[in-house]
């Protein structure tokens, strides 16, 4: 009997299964770095620098277009909105969420009526954001709202309790 091929097929069965076994922990590393290592604590800022508020009139809303980061797990997107801003002093603002409360339609100001009026279903609102009229459930979302220097930065939609609060 001749005992060659015996040793030469466990040489290769050890061979093969030496491969998947590198081939099982090349994929363990990544897979197990992923769900056990927490990712690295990023500092992040979510305001956003909209303009100067030195160049902005008092008491006149105005609309501002700007860019924010919104995260969404590890995905980080920047994406443009808005949000109108009314400057009530020299150090002061308060800023809205661009959507009506009501179904999230686009809303402007009427300057002749000195109103926010959202045209899709006629609910208006005051130069504060209350409801003057309309279905509206409540009056406008307003954001966050921060001054650094002569710049002004918003952050996130205030919840219904803190509308008189600044970050």
């Amino acid at each position: 009997m001749n005992p060659e091929p015996a040793k030469r097929r466990e040489f290769l069965l050890s061979i093969i299964l030496g491969v998947w076994a590198l081939m099982g922990l090349l994929l363990l590393i990544p897979a197990s770095v992923y769900l056990f290592w927490p990712p690295r604590a990023r500092k992040r800022s979510d305001w956003a620098e909209v303009g100067s508020l030195t160049q902005m009139p008092i008491g006149v809303p105005e609309q501002v277009v700007y860019r924010r980061n919104r995260a969404d797990g590890w995905k980080v997107t920047s994406e443009k909105t808005s949000a109108w801003v009314v400057r009530t002093s020299d150090r002061d603002a308060i800023a809205f969420a661009p959507q009506c409360p009501h179904l999230g339609c686009a809303y402007h100001w009427d300057s002749s009526n000195k109103e926010f009026l959202c045209p899709c279903h006629a609910s208006t609102f005051s130069l504060e954001g209350d409801v003057l009229s309309g279905p509206s459930p409540r009056g406008l979302d307003r954001l966050a709202v921060k001054v650094q220097g002569d710049g002004l930065l918003l952050g996130g939609v205030l919840s219904q309790g803190q509308e008189g609060e600044r970050r």
